[in-house]
């Protein structure tokens, strides 16, 4: 962390996690685009769409507490605290447990519910209403999978990580046409193959991280008897950091609920479009972000160590391969949107709003990479609190007001694209001023502490 070039430092810790997101929107966009195929009139992708909300908070929940789990095991590992770090982790999987209960519970009462406010299509609550049902009654797999992936990158085993995750995303993958269309004698069962197609990738993911963890992970002691005792003060030093994480994610959720009414009024069409972008994005973002969780603890090491210099290079580094990474994204959107569109057997309906909308919304991608880059300073020393700022004027204060604005008062469609360019020029400008806020209180005082100590 403290010798070994910053360029090469952050490419070997950030390659397996960007793969690992690679592989991800990989198999997002996988399911879809079989999805897709099942009806001409992209209703079924439409149905995803609605249904995502949900999905997302539920990865919003399982993410968040992973941040708890992760910052109390690492803290007690360092202070050689093993019986903490123990509770950590067979707390952490206590309340994996916890959170399937709550989503098997919302899973049976609230889906029909959810889907009848946000649309009267009976066929989209046909097709999405079983999906959804699946996904979060046997969310066993997924929050089993985040757990144990969890501990695994607590204690720097990364790469068995990036395993889990590539298995269940290539089962994933590989079940999908053969559940959704029934082939080699398994019955059609459309988007609720889809569902099961996914659980049984996060069934086997978790199962092999459990496994990892068992026999890889000497750093801690899964203990049956520890995981059923309920341990409140480990609980609540879990929440207390995970917390803010699952509210910060959770934003999203609510944003996308929102943009889904918003959109839904125009048509159904409108829906599966921004849920086709929605997907395509990700392969860009996610690279992003596992980049990013690969500088987070490169620039506290170093913050730790006093060394300035380094900090620097961290972020120059990392603000300049975003802002690349996202300029092809930009590039690819602009040059062959109908390309992207055909994935997902887009009709020429489809099309109409589809190819405009890609090409609006691909123009911030370079903005939210100075965003999202400059966002690792506040996590790695402790300021999380500005992205939680950042992420609820951007989604909520800014993003939604808009589209509903410009929905309501054009009445058509191709406006409400715009929403994102404005939200996402919001979003980068609060990121650069809070960066020069933390800069300046945090990395700017380590070369006067330096300077002294040579004077002296």
């Amino acid at each position: 962390m403290g010798v070994m070039p910053v360029k090469k430092l952050i490419i070997t810790m950030s390659l397996p996690m960007m793969i690992s997101m690679i592989v991800q929107a990989l198999y997002n966009v996988v399911d879809s685009a079989f999805v897709s195929r099942l009806d001409p009139d992209s209703l079924a992708m439409a149905a995803l769409t609605l249904a995502f909300p949900i999905q997302s908070l539920m990865i919003a929940v399982g993410s968040g507490t992973g941040v708890g789990i992760n910052a109390m095991l690492s803290t007690s590992l360092g202070e050689k605290r093993f019986d903490k770090s123990d509770a950590a982790a067979n707390q952490g999987i206590l309340l994996g447990v916890f959170s399937f209960a709550v989503f098997f519970i919302v899973g049976f009462f609230a889906v029909d519910p959810f889907f009848a406010h946000l649309t009267s299509d009976a066929a989209v609550i046909e097709y999405g209403a079983p999906y959804l049902k699946i996904v979060t009654m046997m969310s066993f797999g997924l929050f089993i999978q985040m757990t144990f992936e969890r501990l695994l990158q607590s204690t720097g085993l990364t790469f068995y990580s990036m395993i889990t995750q590539t298995t269940g995303a290539v089962i994933n993958i590989i079940l999908d046409p053969i559940m959704i269309f029934g082939y080699f004698g398994c019955p059609a069962l459309g988007t609720a193959g889809a569902a099961y197609a996914t659980v049984i990738g996060q069934c086997v993911a978790g199962t092999l991280a459990f496994i990892f963890n068992i026999t890889k992970n000497k750093e801690i002691h899964i203990n049956l008897k520890k995981i059923i005792t309920p341990d409140f003060s480990a609980i609540g030093r879990i929440y207390i950091v995970g917390l803010p994480s699952i509210l910060m994610m959770s934003i999203g959720s609510v944003m996308s609920y929102f943009m889904n009414k918003i959109l839904d009024a125009f048509s159904t069409t409108a829906v599966a479009v921004y849920g086709v972008y929605f997907r395509l994005q990700s392969f860009f973002f996610m690279p992003v972000f596992g980049m990013n969780n690969g500088i987070i603890p490169v620039l506290a090491y170093n913050y730790g160590a006093k060394k300035r210099e380094r900090i620097d290079e961290a972020l120059r580094f990392g603000v300049i391969l975003a802002v690349c990474i996202m300029t092809v994204g930009t590039i690819i959107f602009e040059a062959i949107p109908g390309v992207l569109l055909d994935l997902f057997n887009a009709k020429d309906q489809v099309k109409a709003i589809g190819i405009p909308a890609m090409r609006i919304i691909a123009l911030h991608f370079p903005f939210a990479a100075i965003a999202i880059s400059l966002g690792t300073v506040f996590q790695a020393f402790s300021k999380s609190i500005y992205s939680l700022i950042i992420s609820v004027c951007r989604q909520l204060v800014v993003l939604i007001p808009v589209a509903w604005a410009l929905a309501y008062f054009t009445n058509n469609v191709g406006t409400v694209w715009f929403s994102f360019l404005v939200a996402e020029g919001v979003s980068c400008t609060l990121s650069i001023f809070f960066f020069r806020v933390v800069y300046k209180q945090v990395v700017e005082p380590i070369a006067k502490t330096d300077s002294k100590k040579e004077v002296n």
